[in-house]
């Protein structure tokens, strides 16, 4: 129910490019729902409402299970962004990026 997008189809983005955990809070609460998020590659399905003592739990036993190697590169869709050589690509076209931001 995001904007434009599905949570569902944001979950298949993310497995298709990444390996970071991802949690699912959702306002869909039907068994069909959590177990299509599940076997579509959440690594946990919550459902609104919530209590935020138990969200806080859940985040720290993710963390346990899921220890997180720094990642050198990134990529979402046709953007690409690579640490190592400090490189970013969008369409297979190199993006110039400033060394600092300003604000």
């Amino acid at each position: 129910m995001l904007p434009g997008i599905g949570g569902f189809a944001v979950l298949q983005e993310l497995r298709n490019s990444s390996k970071v955990p991802v949690r699912m809070l959702t306002a869909r609460d039907d068994v069909a729902d959590r177990v299509r998020g599940l076997e579509g590659g959440a690594d946990d399905y919550l459902a609104k409402p919530f209590v935020f003592t138990e969200l806080l739990a859940r985040v720290r036993a993710l963390l346990r299970r899921s220890p997180m190697q720094e990642a050198t590169r990134y990529a979402l869709s046709d953007l690409q962004l690579d640490l190592t050589t400090r490189r970013a690509t969008r369409a297979g076209q190199r993006l110039d990026l400033p060394t600092r931001c300003s604000q």
